[in-house]
């Protein structure tokens, strides 16, 4: 049975399509290896492509250090040829473990007045030792090196702990993965996005990220049953079939197999592994209806990627709401233009994949509403305001989210009344023009007009046991990026943003990982004019309006809903969810 895939490994192949079809360049590689970044298992023996060379006699100092920098790109344990630039005592006691950065190639390395040698950069970000990376954003990398004779020729007495490495070499050895946690419902697995270097360690490395839980970002917003177990030995795996060996689950609460089993096989299947037999102590998981060798078709109910069956697109136009591809009147009152809708978003019943709710917002005389109802049923105006940024929703609850004047965040549950929603950092920032909920419910991407300009940042949602909801930890992520727009979840951890081109003083749209790697234009060819909304969900063609009519994405241009068509008129594009 054909299976799509899914979570944020399907960045690379999709930044490099996009490159192929526009000018712009994809910072994420097509085909990179994968990185292990702490000590176990340790790095594979085998040299993977061109090896650094090791410094050649006379070599100046700054000829030193640039050797040294450029040994980083090596696969090979313990980094040697780097060690090879150090004295023999900062050679014993230099450690290659302990997290990376990535900086641009075009670096400067120059004597100063002291005699080190600084090389400065700009820095593309970091990846800490468990193999989370941080933008670097405009930042700039600058570190100085002390050089001194051995034996007639110079070499490094002081490195920092750690690889400084250029970003075409990270790009080349390194590979985007995700380690799968359970969103609060137990619904479905979240991507924690991490980087991995090759090797037939991979997979014991990457259920160890998962066995050292989340990222510190997202830990707030996820649960890990996997929490407190060990691997008893080393992942086994032959051919495309893979052994997980777990102990010291708890047994108070007992464990939630299905849930761990569910984390593991959607975490390994990235890495090609078609089944996995998951052991505890030894001792195979026993679950009812579900085989010893396990694949992700058992635990569908958990994809990533899951959307309802019922979720085509929807779009705004004088007032009502339309639907794809043929442009039809959605159901009920709301695809009549009674409520002259400006924005709107539907939700679906987590249980049954049916379209069940719905919530628009309507502006009037310089003052805003929102209407909520059944979807396909009568609308009730639930709140008032200046302003509401276009609703959104999660595919884990039967809830809407917003923006209202600016900075307060609210949700407003189907058939309950309307909660705030505590984000305390918003207002510091900014005020916000869009806010995206991400499909799983866990993060949150919103559009916040700040002192710089509109820009891209995300937060965690954090749900509390007194049943309090906060947005926290908004960070910015893509922070090249100016006079953004809008946003829209491709998936669980990569978005699709509008932005400003300032090299054509227009907005075009671009592709970002949710932890701001790979950031890559996408094709503008086909749109009439440039983008003013823009609308996505996974295993789905992007939607944007682009001078009052609609466009998808489809193989690298856009084209109208109906192919040989007309363009139908209509704005503010979404998806179901």
């Amino acid at each position: 049975m054909s299976r799509r895939r899914t979570g944020p490994w399907r960045l690379p192949a999709l930044f490099v399509a996009l490159a192929l079809a526009s000018s712009a360049c994809s910072t994420v590689p097509a085909s990179s290896p994968t990185v292990q970044i702490t000590e176990a298992p340790v790095r594979p023996p085998e040299e993977v492509g061109i090896e650094p060379l090791s410094p050649a006699r006379g070599a100046t100092p700054e000829e030193i250090v640039r050797g040294f920098v450029e040994a980083a790109a090596s696969t090979v344990a313990g980094h040697p040829i780097a060690r090879e630039h150090l004295t023999p005592s900062a050679a014993r006691s230099w450690s290659d473990e302990t997290g990376i950065t990535v900086i641009s190639p075009d670096y400067a390395s120059v004597t100063t007045e002291s005699g080190r040698v600084s090389v400065t950069a700009n820095l593309v970000g970091t990846v800490d030792q468990r193999g989370v990376f941080s933008v670097g954003g405009e930042a700039h990398f600058t570190r100085e090196y002390t050089l001194e004779e051995v034996d007639g020729e110079w070499r490094i007495t002081d490195p920092a702990g750690g690889l400084v490495i250029l970003e075409p070499d990270f790009e080349r050895l390194y590979r985007l993965r995700a380690a799968y946690f359970l969103d609060p419902t137990g619904q479905r697995v979240v991507p924690d996005p991490r980087y991995l270097i090759t090797g037939e360690a991979q997979p014991t490395a990457l259920v160890e990220r998962l066995l050292d839980g989340p990222s510190s970002a997202l830990a707030a917003g996820v649960r890990n049953p996997l929490s407190g177990a060990e691997l008893r030995r080393t992942v086994t795996v032959d051919d495309q079939s893979a052994v997980v060996d777990l102990t010291g689950l708890s047994t108070d609460p007992a464990p939630v197999l299905s849930q761990i089993c569910a984390q593991l096989v959607w975490t390994l299947e990235q890495l090609r592994i078609r089944t996995v037999e998951i052991r505890i102590d030894g001792q195979p998981v026993d679950i009812d209806a579900v085989p010893a060798e396990q694949t992700v078709d058992d635990w569908a109910a958990f994809d990533p990627e899951g959307m309802p069956v019922d979720a085509v697109g929807h779009y705004v136009w004088d007032g009502a709401l339309r639907t794809v591809p043929e442009g039809e009147p959605a159901p009920g009152p709301a695809g009549t233009g009674t409520y002259g809708l400006t924005s709107a978003a539907v939700s679906a019943d987590p249980r049954t994949g049916s379209l069940s709710f719905v919530a628009g917002v309507r502006s009037q005389n310089g003052q805003a509403s929102l209407l909520a109802g059944p979807y396909g049923k009568e609308l009730a105006p639930v709140l008032n305001g200046s302003t509401f940024t276009a609703p959104t929703v999660a595919g884990t609850r039967s809830e809407i989210w917003l923006v209202r004047n600016g900075t307060e965040v609210v949700r407003v549950p189907a058939g309950a009344t309307p909660q705030a929603v505590s984000a305390d950092s918003l207002a510091g920032l900014g005020r916000a023009v869009a806010l995206q909920l991400s499909p799983d419910g866990v993060r949150a991407a919103a559009v916040v007009d700040g002192p710089e300009g509109p820009a891209l940042y995300v937060g965690t949602v954090v749900r509390a046991e007194d049943g309090g909801v906060a947005l926290r930890d908004l960070r910015e992520v893509a922070p090249s990026l100016s006079q953004v727009a809008d946003v829209a979840w491709q998936d669980g951890a990569s978005l699709y943003v509008l932005a400003g081109d300032a090299a054509e003083d227009r907005i075009v749209p671009y592709l970002v990982g949710v932890d701001g790697f790979g950031l890559t234009e996408v094709p503008t060819s086909g749109l009439p004019s440039q983008p003013e909304a823009i609308g996505a969900a996974p295993a789905r063609l992007p939607l944007v309006s682009a001078g009052g009519t609609i466009w998808q994405l489809a193989s690298g241009t856009w084209i109208t809903l109906v192919r040989g068509a007309e363009p139908l008129q209509g704005t503010e594009p979404f998806y179901p969810l």
